[in-house]
């Protein structure tokens, strides 16, 4: 068995796609010849993706499941069938304590990293499993293996995809269909940017974080391993 060195053929759908981590496995995967859908609620952002890499826009709201649904739908109508590859990378981030952390915050982290991550996966696994292929990758964190003070929302939200995504391997165990956690240390996304973490010395310089492309280069490393081999977790560190 031989990785894959080419996507051509393969689509791909990535949520979160207008920046950060998304974006990036966006370029990457379209870089290697997939098809990509890229889901975000930015349209502008969609539309200079189309432009750069080919990528088709999904426009949806991901805390909005008719919205999250409708576009899903039309997509799979418009390619033939489910995509063959999801990458749910969309998040928020947030630092703040237990005791101050507020519950619309704390909604909005369990919204975009947990459930919205089982929405799209209801969506398509049916279609996976009629089909007898396809790979969901689920892009956590460290923080959600390891706790951070600060991270209340972020890292319950982040250890409940874990466990979300520990119960669906279990469940995906012959059916052909595959499933991928990868937990990166800290990425320099724009999540960052309303944190100022340099100025902050309880929080990692943005000097010392992993690239929205090494993280990219992880799921294009997962998306390539061969028919039947499956990689159930990778942790992503810089060093």
């Amino acid at each position: 068995m031989t990785e894959r060195t080419s996507l051509a053929g393969l689509t791909c759908l990535v949520t979160g796609a207008s920046r950060g981590i998304g974006r990036a496995a966006v370029v990457a995967l379209a870089d290697r010849g997939a098809r990509v859908w890229a889901m975000a609620r930015s349209t502008e952002a969609l539309q200079e993706l189309e432009r750069e890499c080919g990528a088709t826009p999904v426009v949806a709201d991901l805390s909005d499941d008719t919205a999250v649904w409708t576009a899903l739908d039309e997509a799979a109508e418009s390619a033939g069938g489910v995509p063959d590859v999801v990458v749910n990378a969309a998040g928020v981030f947030g630092v703040e304590t237990c005791v101050n952390e507020s519950v619309k915050s704390f909604d909005a982290h369990v919204a975009i990293n947990l459930r919205a991550p089982f929405l799209v996966t209801r969506s398509v696994l049916p279609g996976m499993l009629e089909r007898g292929s396809g790979l969901i990758v689920h892009i956590g964190s460290v923080a959600g293996r390891k706790a951070f003070p600060g991270n209340a929302a972020y890292s319950a939200s982040k250890f409940g995809l874990r466990g979300f995504h520990e119960v669906l391997i279990e469940e995906l165990r012959g059916t052909g269909v595959r499933a991928s956690l990868i937990e990166p240390a800290a990425t320099d996304t724009s999540l960052w940017d309303e944190l100022d973490p340099d100025s902050d010395p309880n929080l990692p310089d943005r000097a010392d974080m992993m690239t929205p492309e090494q993280v990219a280069d992880a799921i294009v490393f997962v998306v390539t391993r061969p028919d039947g081999v499956s990689v159930p977790h990778v942790a992503v560190e810089r060093g």
